[in-house]
């Protein structure tokens, strides 16, 4: 059978053909599977199945249309969707295709969910087709999608309490708030599973009631005659309503009566130094078991007997203390501390316990002798007395603080302080006048102070025939006042004693400062010996201390402080006493009551507070309606313990080792001993140490480097600097220290000076100090002897509690040759000087380059130097020799001989060279310097005094004298080149 080509047939293998065609180029894998980018799931924790949002579907391009016209074609390989792969560790789920066709497929559990170890999970997952030919290369993969599925919980879990039991303890008659709370925990991972929304008593009729929080309470008041403890067992619900695996045993017990007292004390108080005042009381409270009451009063006592001299205080001199009260002038120190220039005391006992406070100990059998002129007191001026003092019961016998007799003979007591039988008498007796009347000569107090083995300051202010007495602060008028004559006139000089009263009665002088009771009596220089403690005893001539002084003297640099809140400032009364060591508390409402003793704070006002513990008392009064003590509260204990503090470094530092001329030294204006000095001073604390830094290091490997130590600059007063010779005393003939004074004055500060140096004293700051110190110069007007001085400074802070380092400075004298002189012992010169003095660093104005090592050539180039010197001056004779034999000749041929006559310095060099021998012992370079030196002579200073004497230029193999006569034929005159 033919077909034509245009018939209905023909058409019809066309079609088919072109679809066959179509479905084999179908076959080839062009495109990649596509799926959504983000997926979100839920699953229980009890399920399998995985509910994702969007539904897992891949859609692939390459899947043909399943219908053309009327033929029905199969879908190819390349377009379906053969699997889902999901990336990740420890994924707890898999991906499953449900159609391949249709790309459908569904995220499962394959292990089992746990929400309580992981509420939720994040991982990828990938499709491919199953275009995946015999090597794997058809394959195509879609992107990577996120899949986030969130594992629901199920309240799997049921309460459990904190605790295995509860207690607690109430007093009978009250009602509570709340008296304790029970607590208990679900372990679901859900908010709602885990959370506990009740709590319920299961034990029926009790009077008590649990709210939601746990917090239980009682719904009566309850009496100890009735139950002495309630035992309730209590049970817990989550918000799922699961039950508490076990309930809890609650005890709670019942005390007969209520115990007013302080709540909320805590017995140790620690006070960090530098941090201001502290809170004592933040979280006290007054519990009156709701008496009916109408007042309160408290009383806080800070028990500070025991530190210095009754708390503490700046431990400054007595005299720099006066200065900062106000007390500026006129102030003498009979109890200094012992220096160079007030020695007087060292021979006393102190008491070195407090931070250097300084206390002298008196033991009934020793006293000291003020040096004359230290004191000039005359009862035509006022003047002021003040001391510390410590005393106890005593024997029934004076015993003398201060007292001012004849130095022989006679034994007359012209003025003295004593303490007899516990009164404070001052003795006064007038001058010799001509009118023989009576006036007040002893005035008596009698005071417990004296006797209570406790420290107080006494300060009396005389202004004959009156006297006022304060003691700490307090005025207190004689209780007795006797009168008497006054004395004879005689021309014995008097002698002022501290802790007795000299008595001259073996007719031999004694110098001895610290004079002890003789054991044979008869002779014995001292009587009414002192037995306690005393400081700061200071005579002020001239004017009278004031009250503002006197209270500044006394105040303490600790104690308690309040401050009140706005709201209770008008309910409650504060009062502080003298030294607000103590402060009483009074007012009506509990409330009010509260909050300012919760405001009562500790404060300690130095910078270097004395470390150690500071007990502190509470004692409380209440009253009731009827006017008595109705509530007796115990009083409340416990202590402030005052840190230590950190202590300063104080450094010293400057030029030490310099050489002058000695034209400096008998100059005017001397020589500067301290020019460049510069204190410092610092405090080194511990940080914690950098855990970047311990890992670089390696300081992991060590488990115990926990703390690394850093230093800083602090800055604080001085009150002492004290200059000393180092060897010899100073001659005060030829030789001595000087500071200008008015520099002094205008900083506050005073000097006293003696034959071992000079010492700076007052309270300033280190710049003030530093200013002071760079004035300090060195005369000395006979400097042919002298080669070199030693000094040594040494500063100090708090009266010698903090020291510097010991400064020392060495100056030496360079000698300069006399043109006269050598001119005069040109023909017998002698170089037999010793040498016998240490090498000198040479800085600032010295006559040595930088760059060498600061010290003194040695001694063979010294001679050298002193030679060269010589023999300039030798040439220079010559010359006018020369022109005195041929001064005719030289005016015949005057303009040709002038230029042969003038000054050359080659000619010089050429012809004397003493530098040969010195070539074998030094470099070249050396041998340069000296020679430049050696030149400028005239401009600079020889060293010949100054030679070193150290060991290396001590090693030369001949004897000193040797090297001198060898020198002295090297540098012999030579005048073969000179023209005549």
């Amino acid at each position: 059978m033919r077909f034509r080509g245009n018939t209905p047939f023909a058409s019809v293998v066309g079609l088919v053909l072109g679809l066959l065609c179509a479905a084999e180029a179908a076959k080839v894998n062009k495109h990649k599977p596509w799926i959504e980018t983000t997926y979100h799931g839920i699953v229980t924790e009890n399920d399998n199945k995985v509910l994702l949002d969007p539904p897992l579907i891949a859609l692939d391009k390459d899947a043909p249309l399943r219908y053309a016209e009327s033929f029905e074609v199969t879908l190819t390989e390349e377009g379906e969707i053969c699997g889902f792969r999901i990336h990740g560790q420890n994924v707890p789920f898999e991906a499953v295709v449900l159609d391949k066709s249709t790309g459908e497929g569904v995220i499962r559990v394959k292990d089992k969910l746990d929400c309580e170890q992981q509420k939720e999970h994040t991982f990828t997952i990938q499709a491919y087709d199953c275009g995946e030919g015999p090597d794997g290369t058809n394959m195509k993969k879609s992107h990577k999608a996120t899949v986030h599925i969130q594992v629901n919980d199920i309240n799997e879990y049921s309460p459990v309490f904190k605790e295995k039991s509860y207690k607690a303890t109430v007093i009978e008659g009250k009602k509570y708030d709340s008296i304790l709370k029970v607590e208990a925990v679900d372990a679901d991972c859900s908010f709602q599973f885990s959370q506990i929304c009740n709590y319920e008593i299961v034990t029926p009729d009790v009077p008590f009631t649990v709210d939601k929080d746990g917090f239980i309470k009682n719904t009566e008041k309850l009496s100890y005659g009735k139950e002495r403890m309630y035992k309730l067992t209590v049970t817990a619900y989550d918000c799922g309503k699961n039950r508490a695996s076990e309930d809890v045993l609650v005890k709670i017990s019942v005390k007969p009566t209520c115990k007013p007292s302080w709540q909320g004390f805590n017995k140790r108080i620690e006070y960090e130094p530098g941090t201001g005042s502290l809170a004592l009381f933040p979280s006290m409270h007054l519990e009156t078991c709701d008496e009916p009451i109408t007042s309160i009063q408290a009383t806080i006592e800070l028990e500070t007997n025991h530190i210095g001299k009754g708390c503490d205080r700046d431990t400054y001199s007595e005299k720099s203390l006066h200065k900062l009260c106000g007390a500026s002038t006129g102030t003498v120190e009979l109890l200094p501390a012992p220096s160079s220039s007030a020695n007087w005391t060292l021979g006393l006992p102190t008491d070195n316990g407090h931070d250097s406070d300084q206390v002298f100990e008196f033991n009934g059998t020793q006293s000291i002798k003020v040096p004359d002129g230290m004191v000039s007191t005359s009862l035509k001026e006022p003047f002021t007395v003040s001391v510390w003092m410590r005393h106890g019961p005593g024997a029934h016998e004076k015993e003398t603080i201060l007292c001012n007799s004849d130095k022989r003979d006679m034994n007359r007591h012209h003025y003295s302080l004593y303490v007899h039988n516990c009164r404070l008498i001052l003795l006064l007796r007038q001058d010799p006048s001509e009118a023989e009347t009576y006036k007040p000569a002893e005035f008596h107090w009698k005071l417990d102070q004296v006797c209570d083995k406790e420290w107080h300051h006494y300060v009396l202010n005389v202004e004959f025939p009156t006297v006022s007495l304060f003691v700490d602060g307090t005025t207190f008028e004689p209780f007795l006042v006797t009168e008497d004559y006054p004395l004879h006139p005689t021309k014995i000089e008097t002698q002022l004693t501290i802790g007795a009263c000299w008595q001259e009665n073996s007719g031999h002088d004694n110098d001895t400062e610290t004079v002890s009771e003789s054991s044979s009596g008869g002779n014995a220089r001292m009587s009414q010996f002192f037995r306690g403690n005393l400081a700061g005893l200071i005579i002020r001539s001239g004017k009278l201390e004031n009250k503002k002084v006197i209270d500044c003297l006394y105040t303490c640099k600790e104690g308690l402080d309040v401050q009140l809140p706005e709201e209770v400032a008008s309910a409650v009364k504060v009062e502080f006493n003298p030294n607000q060591s103590a402060l009483t508390v009074e007012g009506d409402d509990i409330d009010a009551f509260d909050k300012v003793m919760q405001h009562i704070s500790y404060l300690n006002s130095r910078q270097f507070p004395t470390p150690g513990i500071r007990h502190l008392r509470v004692s409380t009064n209440i009253k009731c309606f009827n006017e008595d003590a109705c509530v007796m509260v115990p009083d409340a204990e416990g202590y402030v313990m005052v840190l230590q503090p950190e202590e300063p470094k104080i450094s010293l530092s400057g030029i030490d080792h310099f050489a002058r001329s000695a034209a400096e030294f008998e100059s005017q204006e001397g020589v500067t001993l301290f020019p460049e000095l510069r204190i410092v001073s610092t405090i080194t604390r511990e940080v914690e140490a950098d855990t970047e830094s311990e890992a670089t290091e390696g300081a992991d490997d060590d488990p115990t480097v926990q703390e690394t130590v850093v230093s800083e600059e602090i800055m604080h007063n001085l009150d002492t600097c004290e200059v000393t010779v180092v060897g010899d005393e100073l001659d005060g003939e030829h030789e001595g220290l000087e500071v200008d004074m008015s520099q002094l004055l205008q900083r506050s500060l005073e000097m006293s000076s003696s034959n071992l140096g000079l010492v700076i004293t007052g309270v300033n700051t280190m710049a003030n100090y530093e200013q002071v110190l760079h004035l300090i110069r060195y005369k000395n007007w006979h400097t042919e002897a002298l080669f070199d001085r030693k000094f040594k400074l040494v500063c100090s802070e708090l009266n010698g509690r903090y020291i510097s380092n010991d400064f020392k400075v060495e100056v030496n004298v360079i000698h300069t040759a006399n043109p006269v002189e050598h001119a005069n012992a040109m023909m017998q010169p002698n170089f037999n000087n010793p040498v016998h003095h240490a090498s000198v660093e040479l800085t600032g104005h010295n006559l040595v380059n930088a760059h060498q090592a600061s010290v003194i050539p040695s001694a063979a180039t010294i001679v050298i130097v002193v030679c060269v010197s010589f023999l300039v001056f030798m040439i220079i004779l010559g010359v006018f020799r020369i022109r005195a034999a041929h001064q005719r000749t030289m005016r015949d041929q005057e303009s040709g001989k002038e230029n042969e006559m003038d000054w050359d310095d080659s000619a010089l060099t050429i012809t004397v060279n003493p530098m040969e021998t010195y070539e074998d012992q030094h470099s070249s370079e050396e041998e340069e310097e000296e020679e430049e030196e050696s030149e400028d002579g005239e401009e600079e200073d020889d060293i010949t005094s100054a030679e070193s004497d150290s060991s290396e230029d001590e090693e030369a193999g001949e004897p000193e004298d040797q090297q001198v006569a060898n020198r002295q034929q090297q540098l012999e005159w030579d005048d073969s080149t000179l023209t005549y």
